[in-house]
């Protein structure tokens, strides 16, 4: 019979099983916020909308006097945009899917929008199709296309005019968000639509149920694409496909509903900034304990980027991910379609997480341990269990721990001058 426009029949949908095999994706924030590339991509609303003063110096020091925000879009030229060197860039980082902002709350939308007249990427600015260009790069590279949309707008005028009437109008979703969201469906079918800006308004302002039920039972994608919770103002965490429930979310225990963290390599921002310095910026090391706890706690993860207004995807952000692809290419396996074990961490400590495939358990330890043994009290051995540790050849010596569990003798390593890579994973068989 289909789903219904309300979150019972629309939450009692199985999500789409490609999204949690994936576990590893790119997030791209990317918009006319990229060219002041200062403070965040939430540039505009604090400017104009708060009046921070920091950044109208910024803007009277920088630019000519009178400058509004939108004397910013013809400087987003995307000059340097290359959306195959994206997608290799991706690939290489281990991503299974990627996700783009169509549209942040600035409004400018990355697509030549019907219902953004000259607020688009093809009216002006770069005069490209940004969303398309980079679908069919990722679609060549076999990787999922997820859609970032934002359903307000700080400044648009029939946003505010509803917003005054206690969201009881909807001139600005009938006019704007929701032939917006059919367009981007309909245009570049994506496999993922990350819903936000939802936080202002009820469900009964926005039709997001009414959108879900047209999306599940009608839409070109209705079979395999995936949503996040954030549809209305107390959704998040409770209604929609996966949960985010806020960005950078850390459970601290096993949630019973499939979860995604988003995290950005810069701490500071999602958009590009120009002054960013290096003690902002996640390192390898944290990358990995990030992509580790939420794996081994059932989550994807997503690791953001910001583009420069020119296209670029700075060398530092290519340095992590690449650094991010080299250890999922020998620890992969743990990560990718894998499924939380009994026990998530070891109990003792947060340096040791666990994740599972079929029989097998993986024990991904953070720190090398000084004596070269690896004690595990979590699984229980058998005569039957065998250890191995990815990338490395040939089985460990194990015996069993006094208490409980094991003690892995691991390879040794050489003194080396420079730090250690961040986690190693055992391979265990046989165990409980």
């Amino acid at each position: 019979p289909g789903y219904r426009p309300d979150w019972d029949s629309l939450d009692s949908r199985p999500l789409p099983a490609w999204f949690d095999q994936a576990k590893v994706g790119v997030f791209v924030h990317w918009g006319v916020f990229s060219v002041p590339a200062w403070g965040s991509e939430w540039f505009w609303w604090h400017w104009q909308g708060e009046h921070r003063p920091e950044y109208q110096r910024f803007v009277q020091r920088r630019y000519p006097p009178h400058t509004t925000y939108a004397d910013f879009a013809p400087r987003f030229t995307a000059h340097d945009f290359h959306p195959r060197e994206w997608a290799q860039l991706f690939r290489r980082a281990g991503a299974r899917y990627v996700v783009l902002t169509t549209k942040h709350h600035e409004g400018f939308t990355n697509w030549g929008s019907p219902v953004s007249w000259n607020w688009n990427s093809l009216d002006t600015g770069p005069h490209r199709d940004l969303v398309g260009e980079l679908g069919q790069a990722l679609r060549e590279s076999n990787i999922h296309y997820g859609l970032y949309h934002s359903l307000l707008e700080w400044f648009n005028p029939l946003y505010l005019a509803d917003k005054e009437s206690g969201f009881k109008t909807q001139n600005f979703i009938l006019k704007k968000t929701m032939p917006e969201l059919y367009d981007l469906v309909l245009k570049y079918k994506p496999d993922l639509i990350w819903s936000d800006g939802d936080w202002e308004a009820p469900e009964s302002y926005w039709n997001s149920t009414s959108f879900l039920a047209w999306l599940y039972n009608d839409s070109p994608v209705k079979d395999t694409v995936v949503v996040n919770d954030r549809w209305c103002n107390n959704c998040s965490c409770h209604h929609g496909g996966y949960y985010n429930c806020a960005d950078k979310y850390k459970p601290g225990t096993l949630p019973t509903h499939k979860w995604e963290m988003c995290s950005s390599i810069d701490k500071l921002s999602w958009g590009y900034r120009s002054d960013m310095n290096i003690s902002e910026l996640m390192d390898e090391a944290s990358i990995i304990e990030e992509l580790v706890q939420t794996v081994s706690f059932g989550g994807n993860y997503l690791l953001n980027v910001g583009p420069t207004k020119e296209g670029v995807i700075v060398p530092i952000f290519q340095e992590r991910l690449l650094a991010l692809g080299r250890w999922l290419d020998t620890n992969g396996e743990a990560i990718y379609e894998s499924k939380p074990w009994r026990v998530q961490m070891e109990n003792s400590t947060d340096t040791v997480w666990y994740t599972s495939k079929g029989p097998v358990v993986y024990a991904i330890f953070l720190i090398w341990p000084r004596d070269n043994v690896l004690e595990l009290s979590s699984p229980t051995p058998s005569p039957a269990t065998q250890v191995t540790m990815l990338g490395f050849a040939g089985t460990l010596k194990w015996q069993e721990s006094p208490g409980k569990g094991l003690l892995i003798t691991l390879p040794y390593m050489l003194p080396s001058p420079l730090p250690p890579q961040a986690g190693w994973t055992v391979r265990l068989e046989g165990v409980k």
